[in-house]
C-alpha cells in the first residue's frame, strides 16, 4: 500500500457548500492533521449559511475540529440548493480564497457528488487550485451516491468517536435529520476502514495526482 505522508504540510484549504460539509466529510482527517502538525494554517470557505445560526455553529465546530491550528473561516451567503444559478458568485469566492493562500492540500467535495451544490463547488475548485493536491470528501445521504474511493486516512477509534461527538455537539440544527446520527457516521467510517486495513477511516476521491518518485 502506498502512503502519502504529511511531512511538508503547513497550509490546508477546506471548502464546503454548506456548514457541516467539511466536518462530516473530513472532520477526522482535520483532527489527525492538526494534532500531528501544531500551528497548521487552515483556510476554510463555506458558500452558504452566512449571517445565520449555522455560521455560528460552523465557527465553533471547525475550531474544535482544528485544535492548535491557525483557522481562518469565511462563510458566505449563497442560498442553499441554488449554487448553479449563483455560479459567478461561487467562482469569485473560490478565486478570492485562492488569492490569499498557497496550500499544500485542498479538501473539497467530490466531483461526482449527487448534490448540485457539492458537485458545483467540486467543479470550481480545480479551476482555481490548478497545481494542488485536491482530495474529494464524501457525504452520506439519501441519494445513494457513495462509490469506490482512491485515498484513505485511517482514524483511530478515539478520533472516530471524537468526530461523531463533535458533530453531535456543534450542529444542533441538523440533529432532526434522519441520516444525521452516530450509526451513519461510524458505519461509513468502519467500511472505509475495512478497505484500507484500519478500524476506521475517511475516504477521498482523487482526480489528478502528480508523483515525485525521482528522475
Amino acid at each position: 500500500m502506498i502512503r502519502l505522508g504529511a511531512e511538508r504540510l503547513a497550509r490546508i484549504v477546506a471548502v464546503g457548500a454548506h456548514c457541516d460539509d467539511i466536518a462530516i466529510g473530513a472532520g477526522g482527517t482535520l483532527l489527525a492533521l492538526c494534532r500531528a502538525r501544531p500551528g497548521l494554517r487552515i483556510d476554510a470557505l463555506v458558500l452558504s449559511g452566512g449571517g445565520s445560526e449555522r455560521e455560528q455553529e460552523e465557527q465553533a465546530a471547525l475550531t474544535a475540529f482544528c485544535p492548535g491550528a491557525e483557522l481562518h473561516l469565511t462563510v458566505d451567503k449563497l442560498p442553499d440548493g441554488r449554487l448553479p444559478v449563483h455560479w459567478d458568485e461561487a467562482k469569485a469566492a473560490v478565486e478570492e480564497l485562492r488569492a490569499r493562500t498557497e496550500p499544500d492540500l485542498v479538501l473539497a467535495p467530490r466531483t461526482d457528488d449527487a448534490h448540485q451544490d457539492h458537485r458545483g463547488l467540486a467543479q470550481l475548485v480545480p479551476t482555481a487550485f490548478r497545481d494542488h493536491l485536491v482530495l474529494g470528501y464524501e457525504i452520506v445521504k439519501w441519494d445513494g451516491d457513495l462509490g469506490r474511493m482512491a485515498a484513505y486516512q485511517p482514524l483511530s477509534p478515539e478520533t472516530a468517536e471524537e468526530k461523531v461527538r463533535l458533530l453531535q455537539e456543534h450542529y444542533p440544527s441538523q440533529r432532526h435529520r434522519p441520516w444525521y446520527d452516530r450509526e451513519a457516521f461510524l458505519g461509513l467510517a468502519r467500511i472505509r476502514g475495512i478497505e484500507c486495513h484500519a478500524r476506521y477511516a475517511e475516504a477521498f476521491a482523487v482526480t489528478k495526482l502528480t508523483l515525485d518518485l525521482g528522475e
